[in-house]
């Protein structure tokens, strides 16, 4: 089976699992996954991850973060899809939740916050947001 967009298929099992409140989860190997492991962990969405060889293919563990019982990641969503990609201006990178949630933004420097991309002043396809 061929998958067509890694990361949203990675989101959507994130999602699932935060929702059935597992403690870690598996997601396939990507590069552009890792880092936006690295932003997520330094954010404070998830506790940690690692790689992990499975049989004859990769992937990335990623152990979920809770607060007491509620989920730290109430929402992770695609925005930018394969039909249809979503690019933003440095002017207009949008805010999610009013600045509570963060904007995942592939630039040129690397895939960056919102707030990454506002200081550094470049703008890039607009990935998803996590809230």
């Amino acid at each position: 089976m061929s998958r067509t967009d890694l990361i949203a298929d990675s989101f959507t099992i994130i999602r699932n699992a935060v929702r059935a409140k597992k403690e870690d989860t598996l997601i396939p190997f990507s590069k552009v996954l890792l880092k936006i492991c690295e932003i997520l962990k330094r954010e404070g969405y998830i506790e940690n991850f690692k790689e992990v060889d499975l049989e004859s293919f990769k992937n990335i563990k990623v152990y979920l973060k809770y607060d007491g019982k509620k989920n730290v990641i109430n929402g992770i969503q695609k925005v930018s899809k394969p039909g249809r990609r979503i690019y933003v201006k440095k002017e207009k990178i949008p805010l999610v939740l009013r600045g509570y949630g963060i904007a995942l933004i592939s630039t040129s420097a690397n895939i960056l916050t919102d707030k990454e991309a506002k200081a550094k002043g470049i703008g890039g396809e607009y990935i998803g947001k996590v809230w």
